[in-house]
């Protein structure tokens, strides 16, 4: 057999695995994943949230945004205060444990998230907090 291929010499096993096209599919979905968490941030209301020392995570089911100007969002949509009650009695006929944290902006006056806190009890809420932005401990 001069001048034929020989395969006789390459009967090894292939025992490595080549880890390009994993690297490859990681780095895809990276990416993507990037994308998607800039994407969701943006959906955000801006507000410049109170700093207080003390606060704790709470598990939330309704979370109302009071931005600067006064103007109610609930979870990431704009209501006023009329639709603000109609959103709690319809959360609270799905799930009798309704929890709601309230985010007001800084400057939004005192009065103005005393009523949302009044409206929010009004509804029979028990559960809620006030979301706060979380101040450093000294020395950090």
């Amino acid at each position: 057999m001069s001048g034929g291929v020989n395969f006789d010499d390459d009967d090894e096993i292939i025992s490595e695995i080549n880890v390009t096209p994993f690297v490859d599919v990681a780095l895809v979905l990276l990416l993507i994943f990037m994308v998607t968490a800039t994407y969701i941030v943006a959906q955000s209301i801006p507000v410049d949230l109170p700093e207080a020392g003390t606060g704790e995570d709470v598990v939330t089911t309704l979370a109302i945004t009071v931005t600067k100007d006064g103007a109610v969002y609930v979870d990431g949509k704009k209501t006023d205060d009329t639709g603000l009650g109609d959103i709690i009695d319809k959360t609270k006929a799905k799930n009798d444990e309704v929890r709601v944290v309230i985010a007001a902006d800084a400057k939004v006056t005192h009065g103005r998230v005393v009523r949302i806190i009044d409206l929010v009890r009004k509804h029979g809420v028990a559960k809620f907090a006030i979301n706060i932005d979380a101040e450093p401990e000294p020395g950090e």
